[in-house]
This record gives structure tokens, C-alpha cells and sequence, in this order.
């Protein structure tokens, strides 16, 4: 019986003190967010986002036992991963808009091969 209720209270601190880690890590994430010098800084931001959701959401998990939210933890991994790689092809086809130039001179010598081959 003492068990169970000391378990209980370990578990309950434990899950507050994750809460209280991840909102500072989802803060953090935030900032870098609105500070990233580069796209490719705030991607990484974004997706570490995801990671902090799907953290809270299997923290809840953890405290009610309700394990329907894990579906929805996989779900938005999945979205997540999506996003990165979408993110990180446009990073890859990126055109600067002052010189209309690709700025990866290879991935301007790829799309230019796609389009002559679309027409």
C-alpha cells in the first residue's frame, strides 16, 4: 500500500518536473524560432516543436493513462517528418529573390534539367 501511493507521488513529481522542462525547451524553441539567422536554423526549430509536442503529449499519456493521444503522437511525427523533408527540398531549390539565381548552383542546374524535360 505504501508502495503504491510513494510510486503515485514519484510519478506525479516526475511528470511535473517533465512539464516543467519541456514548456522551458518549447520557450527556447520559440526563440530561435524568431532569432534563427538562417531558414534552415528556424526548420529545425520548427521540427524540434514537433518533438516537444509529441514529448508533452506522452507525458499525459503517462499521467491519465489514456493511450488514445499516442495515435496522435505518431500522427504528428509522421506530419512532422513530412515537414522537414518538404522544408528541406525548398531549402535545397531556394532562389534568391534580389538575383532571380538559384543559390546552390547545382540544385539551379537540376530544376533547369526539369523543366526542359516537363516541356
Amino acid at each position: 500500500m505504501i508502495a503504491d501511493l510513494l510510486h503515485g507521488d514519484f510519478l506525479e513529481v516526475c511528470a511535473s518536473i517533465g512539464f516543467v522542462l519541456l514548456g522551458l525547451a518549447l520557450i527556447l524553441s520559440f526563440l530561435r524560432i524568431l532569432s534563427g539567422p538562417t531558414l534552415a536554423d528556424r526548420v529545425v526549430a520548427i521540427d524540434l516543436l514537433t518533438i516537444l509536442a509529441m514529448g508533452f503529449i506522452g507525458l499525459r499519456v503517462l499521467v491519465t493513462g489514456e493511450t488514445l493521444f499516442l495515435e496522435i503522437a505518431i500522427a504528428l511525427g509522421l506530419v512532422g517528418f513530412i515537414a522537414t523533408v518538404f522544408f528541406a527540398r525548398l531549402v535545397e531549390a531556394r532562389v534568391d529573390p534580389y538575383t532571380r539565381e538559384a543559390e546552390n548552383p547545382k540544385s539551379a542546374e537540376k530544376a533547369a534539367g526539369e523543366k526542359e524535360r516537363a516541356r
